[in-house]
């Protein structure tokens, strides 16, 4: 980082030989005088060396924050794991990065994006800076690309706004700010995700809601108020409940206002029978990542147990019950091409093929669904179906060329399958190396 110090993240104890937490030894033996401050894979926890035990004043008299975890040995000291709002209470001695760095970082993004075919994605949890570097690449015109921004929770970004107002299709469709980003809960891999009934692998543990209901029902209703579209993350059946039941509470207290709100549930991947049919009920849009599926299936029975897990990653069911599915990848949780999200979702397996027949089979998604989950559904969670999301006249020529036919090819080659050419605005953002030759130039004329 800028400041000094070691910052990364990726990591994933689920996939470790004996699935435990790590500990801030293993760091202290490379890094012992060092800051490191490593994030979970799911954002959801941290992983720091001494040296940040130190800086930050974390003993073993610290107290677990509302909404956050301290991993202690038996002994009860720190052993550097913090698990969701107890990640602020070390965050503030790391030094943050620097403009050019995020600048740095968000063109690198926007480059992976393209290669994979994506001409939009939807930004949960974006600050002041971060507008203003997109505003700024976008005057510059070093950005060729759109987002779909949500502001991360209350604070300073989101006074601002409140003031101010939705900023609707910015500069040419770039940027749009009109979406708010709360949290119900944490995230199953560390064991945060709030459920109904405790953990089947951890009998103590109901998982942590990180807002309270009257934390997320004034937030909410203040957006309602002030024409944003709210962005809920819940991933346990007790967090999706609590963030359903304020969506419902003031969607049927503001009629008017409900009729558009398009309210989102982000992940919505545990779910109580009974409350699946609620989101078509409320119009209350799931927006869930296939990945996701196929990647915690190897370990979410452990969590979830067999009955509860029939709950997970159910997209039959919320699709059966009229629901439509927004499909993302959460990157960087997951990769951001949307190819593998779109076998996930039609296979339930691995890459390998793992397990033989999908898992949980009668949950997947027809190939007709996939392709929409990842075009006009995700284009209509961002308010943007009449511009976006299929190619027809009047709407703008973002569109994607592939190699293959995703829609008849066998599921193992759309892993295969590779972008041949990505268009944004009826410009030419990428092509391969292997179709570049058949191209003259890399512009393209749209009929308007």
């Amino acid at each position: 980082t800028a400041g000094g110090g070691v910052g990364g993240g990726g990591w994933d104890q689920n996939k470790w030989p004996g699935k435990s937490f790590p500990t801030h030894e293993a760091l202290d033996a490379v890094a012992k005088d060092v800051p490191v401050y490593l994030r979970r894979v799911d954002g959801h926890a941290v992983w720091v060396s001494s040296k940040v035990l130190e800086l930050a004043a974390i003993t073993k008299a610290t107290p677990d924050p509302d909404g956050g975890k301290i991993i202690r040995d038996r002994m009860g000291n720190p052993t550097g794991v913090f698990i969701d709002n107890a990640i602020d209470l070390v965050e503030t001695v790391m030094p943050q990065p620097s403009e050019d760095e995020r600048i740095e970082a968000i063109q690198k993004a926007v480059e992976e994006c393209v290669k994979v075919g994506l001409t939009e994605v939807h930004d949960m949890g974006v600050d002041l800076q971060g507008i203003e570097i997109y505003r700024k690449l976008i005057a510059q015109k070093r950005f060729p690309f759109r987002v779909y921004a949500a502001i991360g929770g209350a604070g300073e970004t989101w006074d601002h706004y409140v003031k101010s107002g939705p900023e609707i299709e910015v500069n040419d469709g770039r940027l749009t700010v009109r979406a708010l980003k709360l949290y119900a809960d944490g995230a199953l891999g560390s064991r945060g995700a709030a459920l109904i009934e405790p953990y089947a692998d951890d009998p103590s543990n109901r998982g942590l809601t990180l807002t309270s209901s009257d934390q997320l029902r004034s937030a909410v209703m203040q957006a309602l108020d002030k024409g944003f579209q709210v962005c809920t993350h819940a991933i346990g059946d007790r967090g999706n409940n609590i963030a359903l039941n304020v969506y419902e509470e003031l969607l049927k207290s503001n009629p008017a206002k409900a009729r558009d709100a398009r309210f989102r549930v982000e992940h919505a991947q545990v779910l109580e029978p009974t409350d699946i049919p609620r989101f078509h009920q409320l119009g209350v849009i799931p927006s869930m990542q296939p990945t996701h599926c196929t990647s915690d299936m190897y370990w979410a029975e452990d969590r979830l147990g067999p009955i509860r897990v029939k709950g997970a990653y159910a997209w039959r069911a919320l699709i059966d019950r009229g629901s439509i599915i927004p499909a993302g990848s959460d990157f960087p949780v997951e990769s951001p091409n949307p190819l593998w999200g779109f076998y996930a979702a039609i296979t339930r397996q691995d890459q390998r093929g793992w397990p033989e027949g999908g898992w949980y089979v009668d949950q997947r998604m027809t190939r007709e669904e996939a392709l929409r989950a990842f075009t006009i559904w995700a284009a209509y969670a961002s308010f943007e179906e009449n511009t976006r999301g299929t190619i027809e006249e009047g709407k703008v020529a973002d569109f994607t060329i592939l190699s293959n036919d995703i829609m008849k090819i066998d599921p193992p080659k759309i892993l295969a399958t590779h972008v041949e050419m990505t268009i944004i605005g009826g410009e030419v953002i990428y092509t391969s190396t292997t179709f570049s030759h058949i191209l003259k130039d890399h512009s393209i004329i749209v009929a308007h």
